[in-house]
């Protein structure tokens, strides 16, 4: 992956190649982004030009430059010798090590498949169901062998360890490593959040904070890389809150008529009563989680364009179906309700992905909103 091919993070792209070609590389590099802003393949393009570059040509290619190179080709089918990955994994069964080799096939089909994925996507895709990924003791050892030897054929062996935070205190064993890493040996750490990395290796880390994406950089990749049409791609864009991932999951899901289902519901919840309720549930229930996700987080978004118009007025640019329905919720709830619905909305998501029983949260989300809303009613209904 070259780092034009990355979306967006073009000033962080520029901060890298001229860390290189200045000689400014620190030996280890944390970078911390949130879910689906590219902190993974943007520390993995960086890490394919480090290794791609000739010893004796470090100040002379352009991140773009390398392409053409044998080493590039290596690393970019994640087969360069001097390029090491970790990365939280399982016990594949009892008696084995908890490694990141023994799941680098996988490894190297996830990033080149899915390379803004989760971790919840990546145990997923090895099949770790309840199990809980780690990096383990015998992992840090791996990485200490590992990084003992001399580079093969680059100025320096780079290793990307993602998703620090699922280190636990085995993680001091590479303090020394990270601290005084043995020559031309390049650490670049990939996090979600850097509170909950272990503060002394936070300490030895130069800091680089990945931003969310914008609108107009995920509405651009959707139409160049997903080939999507340009309005479908503003919609799902303007949605997607910065998160690559969660725009091609909405993709997946775009052909569902999420606003008739939300109406559905509220008029369920509003005017039929517990057994029309318990219709709706039983019926989104079917749906299987990660539709059952997006649409509350399609929900979440038509709340606080709700919001957005209650505060700034009725002239945002919005899709006329969704505005429609965004006024008419503004009839039965004021921002403070509306503030609480989102709340209770953003709890759902998080348990819907932690497995929560589908059926009784939503007939708990039923009832909150009821009482949120404190008894009003509305026909939801066109007309």
């Amino acid at each position: 992956m070259l780092l034009s091919e990355v979306i967006g993070q073009e000033k962080l792209k520029q901060q890298l190649v001229d860390m290189v070609q200045h000689q400014r590389l620190s030996h280890a590099i944390l970078f911390v982004g949130p879910e689906g802003a590219g902190a993974l393949p943007l520390a993995i393009a960086f890490a394919q030009y480090i290794v791609s570059i000739p010893n004796d040509n470090t100040n002379a290619l352009g991140a773009d430059e390398i392409a053409d190179l044998p080493a590039y080709h290596r690393a970019s089918q994640l087969m360069h010798p001097d390029l090491h990955f970790s990365f939280p994994s399982i016990t594949e069964k009892p008696g084995t090590k908890n490694i990141s080799s023994n799941y680098i096939e996988e490894w190297r089909e996830f990033i080149n498949g899915y390379p803004y994925g989760n971790v919840f996507d990546w145990l997923q895709s090895i099949k770790a169901e309840n199990k809980q990924g780690n990096i383990s003791a015998d992992e840090c050892q791996e990485i200490i062998k590992k990084l003992s030897f001399k580079s093969f054929e680059s100025a320096y062996k780079v290793l990307v360890m993602w998703m620090p935070e699922y280190l636990g205190k085995e993680g001091n064993k590479l303090l020394k490593l990270i601290e005084e890493p043995p020559a031309n040996t390049l650490f670049l750490l990939v996090a979600n959040s850097e509170e909950q990395i272990l503060p002394t290796i936070l300490s030895r880390c130069q800091y680089i904070k990945v931003p969310r994406l914008t609108t107009s950089e995920i509405e651009q990749a959707l139409t160049q890389k997903a080939h999507l049409d340009p309005e479908k791609a503003a919609q799902i864009a303007a949605i997607s809150d910065g998160n690559y991932r969660e725009a091609l999951h909405l993709i997946q899901h775009s052909d569902a008529d999420f606003l008739t289902q939300i109406r559905e519901w509220l008029n369920a919840i509003l005017k039929g009563g517990p057994l029309a309720q318990l219709k709706w549930v039983e019926e989104t229930s079917k749906m299987g989680r990660e539709p059952q996700k997006q649409f509350l987080k399609y929900f979440n978004h038509l709340l606080e364009q709700s919001i957005r118009i209650k505060v700034l007025g009725n002239d945002l640019p919005l899709d006329p179906a969704l505005k429609d329905f965004a006024l008419r919720i503004n009839k039965i709830a004021g921002v403070g309700q509306l503030e609480a619905i989102v709340e209770e909305l953003d709890k759902a998501v998080y348990h819907i992905e932690r497995n929560a029983n589908p059926k009784m949260l939503f007939m708990a989300l039923g009832i909150k909103f009821y009482h949120i809303i404190q008894n009003k009613t509305l026909i939801l209904t066109e007309g």
